[in-house]
């Protein structure tokens, strides 16, 4: 594995030679370690079936699960999906961000049916990330990219996170440092005009609704043997080693704990452990650090971490979505 440290403060990196070689790389079919601001991806090439076959064996993820294909701008995904109104107007608003949309893909668009699990739609996002659109723009190819964990476990928000994890599977690790948002895009399905939430993610829904003008209706997470509709509807997901305990007000003795805000737990001094997404009760701050949190406290090697209640407002939705399939019985 190479590993390549991107400062994106400046634009020197999109000159260099490890660019061109990152490039030259996808286009073979080999997997790249990619940030974007929401977590870091497992990218490859979307269009290359035994690429996007290599995402499925490096994850271990079920070939059921569809993956989001990434791509430069809005009009390059127009290529791949049809666009209602709806779409139309939220890719305006929201594109390059944490938004994926989920529509009926085109059947003149070269995604591998690998990439969309064999279903009729297609998941595209244009990300804020500059890395991931900047490959998709120079190889020419959309660029399919879960996040770069192990299927189920703990989203990576760092290169180190990726390294610990899919080390041995990657050509390439791009280390532009921790991720912004901190937590997976939001995706929304738009088939028929008809918009329904699929995963709270970076982008809230009271974001959303102001710019359609309506309440988005969700759906409910699935089982572990039915096939998702996109990328992390699983009922179990994004789960660290340690059990997970939900809406704690006191702690028990050797439990570590995950809290938020300025106030103590009951028993917080009883904590093997204790790590607070956002003293000051930001949720933005809370969803960048959640991960980070999470794997820090389960390296602590205690068999269970209490999480204190979250606010379900804003981005609290999503970080709860995160909890709540973390907590969900395992295989």
């Amino acid at each position: 594995m190479h590993r390549w440290t991107v400062n994106l403060n400046t634009r020197s990196w999109l000159d260099s030679p490890e660019a061109a070689e990152v490039a030259g790389s996808l286009t073979a079919g080999q997997l790249i370690a990619v940030p974007t601001e929401t977590v870091y991806g497992l990218a490859a090439d979307a269009s290359n079936g035994e690429a996007c076959a290599r995402i499925y064996e490096a994850k271990g993820r079920p070939q059921f699960n569809p993956l989001i294909s990434h791509v430069e701008s809005f009009s390059r995904a127009q290529t791949h999906g049809v666009f209602s109104p709806s779409a139309i107007k939220l890719a305006k608003a929201f594109w390059p961000g944490p938004l994926t949309l989920v529509v009926p893909r085109k059947d003149s668009s070269p995604i591998s049916s690998l990439a969309t699990a064999g279903l009729s739609t297609v998941a595209l996002r244009v990300p804020a990330g500059p890395v991931m659109r900047f490959l998709a723009e120079t190889t020419g190819r959309p660029i399919a990219a879960p996040s770069a964990n192990l299927s189920g476990k703990i989203s990576p928000t760092t290169a180190d996170d990726v390294a610990a994890d899919l080390g041995n599977s990657l050509a390439w690790l791009i280390d532009a440092g921790p991720c912004t948002v901190g937590v997976e895009s939001t995706i929304l399905s738009v088939i028929d005009d008809n918009v329904r939430l699929l995963r709270p993610g970076g982008l809230s829904r009271e974001d959303i609704e102001a710019v359609l003008g309506y309440t988005v209706e969700g759906v409910p997470q699935i089982g572990g043997t039915e096939a998702p509709l996109a990328p992390g509807m699983l009922s179990s997901h994004y789960a660290p080693r340690a059990g997970v305990r939900l809406n704690a007000h006191n702690v028990k003795a050797g439990e570590a704990l995950l809290t938020f805000g300025s106030l103590p737990v009951e028993g917080q001094n009883l904590a093997c452990s204790v790590f607070n997404l956002s003293e000051t009760g930001s949720l933005t701050e809370a969803a960048a650090n959640l991960f980070s949190g999470l794997r820090k406290l389960d390296a602590t090697g205690s068999g269970q971490i209490c999480v204190a209640p979250i606010p379900f407002t804003g981005l609290g939705e999503a970080i709860n979505d995160r909890l709540i399939r973390a907590a969900a019985p395992r295989d």
